[in-house]
């Protein structure tokens, strides 16, 4: 495969400025890489054996490290789980799985482990994932449910302020009598936006916000755009400050990312829904698989196109590993957990519009072939991931991304 080719084709129509973001991104280490081209790794994947004859389950489609995380569900509370459905589709349980399984294998060098720990990761996600399927119950990890670095993580939440994180993101602009929030443009998390993006996005949220009980609440102070994630970069992504709660520390900051196709699309056998757009498609897979769906999240349209709106929140976060500072016990352990919530979320979802049901996914977890099967896929998976990326590195250094 034309390695080069394939990612400029795939990222063709883009946004110039955020495209390049990415292009450095995917250059900075492998890891970084299998973010971004989750079109080739599915591309390259296996066809045949337990990637055919899974039961087939709604997935997130990009599962990795860093698509995990803590929100605030709609019903207040939050809660940590796989956060990320742009991919999403309907696919056999196997193709998460071993997207996960690479990941740990690509990217334990950037969570400070060597690459013979990564062996014990995927023995730790597997264990964690095989059990709770062939247990056949949806679970959830929230502050009350959680341990380990997750249950930290949580607690930490608690002590932040919405002021404060207000105060990282914005700036006060004007006099005294006249001192406003604005976003901060740094380069980083947020560029400027042009003249026609501002009024296409002031436009859409005005004809939103008169949808809403209170409509005062999506009144829109300022608006750039955003700069987050790695796959989607270069995709229009709008980071919208409201009224909120009002002035100055109860407003709200707002996600709208245009909705792509699916890059599994072309590849998967199964046979999908009609989705309404592909918004839709991305809202009603998170909210099949997440126990509780992010605050505001909906599927729009802006200028004719789809969207996916949704809140931005104090409580996003990361769980931070280190192997040189963490035992490694402690990593496995949120490892194991992710695990468990792969399988919840396929659980939950099960049995709607081609999903396997609890008793096929139970039966499937009860096999023996199938894990062994997908540490081996993993570990070709992961080599071909790394060759990739040297392949990639050499033709940005030559210019070829420019």
């Amino acid at each position: 495969m034309d390695i080069v080719s394939a990612i400029r084709q795939f990222n063709q129509g883009r946004e110039p400025e955020r495209l390049q973001l990415k292009y450095r991104k995917m250059r900075s280490d492998p890891f970084s890489f299998l973010r971004g081209s989750c079109h080739l790794f599915y591309e390259q994947l296996p066809r045949s054996g337990v990637f055919k004859n899974a039961p087939p389950v709604w997935s997130c489609g990009d599962l990795h490290l860093e698509n995990f995380g803590s929100y605030k569900g709609d019903n207040r509370l939050a809660y940590f789980d796989v956060n990320d459905f742009d991919e999403g589709i309907l696919a056999p349980a196997s193709w998460d799985v071993v997207r996960m399984l690479t990941s740990l294998r690509v990217g334990a060098h950037s969570i400070g482990l060597k690459q013979q720990d990564a062996q014990a990761l995927c023995d730790a996600f597997l264990a964690g994932y095989g059990g709770a399927l062939a247990q056949g119950k949806a679970y959830w990890v929230e502050h009350r449910t959680a341990h380990g670095l997750i249950r930290h993580l949580l607690d930490s939440l608690q002590d932040r302020q919405r002021k404060d994180w207000l105060d990282a993101r914005t700036e006060f602009k004007g006099g005294n009598k006249s001192r406003v929030r604005r976003l901060k443009v740094d380069g980083q998390k947020a560029l400027p936006v042009s003249d026609a993006q501002r009024n296409s996005v002031m436009n859409f949220m005005a004809g939103f916000a008169k949808q809403q009980d209170k409509p005062g609440f999506f009144k829109v102070l300022d608006v750039a755009r955003r700069v987050a994630g790695t796959g989607s970069l270069g995709v229009n992504r709008y980071v919208v400050l409201v009224q909120g709660k009002g002035a100055p520390d109860g407003h709200y900051l707002l996600d709208l990312k245009a909705a792509q196709a699916s890059s599994l699309a072309g590849r998967v056998k199964l046979k999908q829904p009609r989705w309404a757009s592909e918004a839709h498609r991305i809202v009603e897979v998170q909210r099949r698989v997440q126990a509780v769906s992010m605050a505001f999240l909906q599927a729009v349209e802006m200028d004719g196109r789809p969207y996916v709106l949704r809140g931005l929140q104090p409580v996003e976060d990361r769980v931070s590993l280190n192997g040189a500072r963490q035992p490694r016990a402690e990593i496995a352990h949120v490892i194991h957990g992710m695990g468990k919530l792969v399988a919840w979320g396929q659980l939950r979802s099960g049995g709607r519009q081609g999903s396997a049901t609890a008793d096929e996914l139970i039966d499937f977890a009860q096999g023996k072939k199938w894990q062994p099967k997908l540490l081996e896929a993993a570990d070709t998976c992961a080599r071909q991931t790394l060759a990739d990326a040297a392949t990639f590195a050499q033709a940005f250094d030559d210019g070829a991304f420019r």
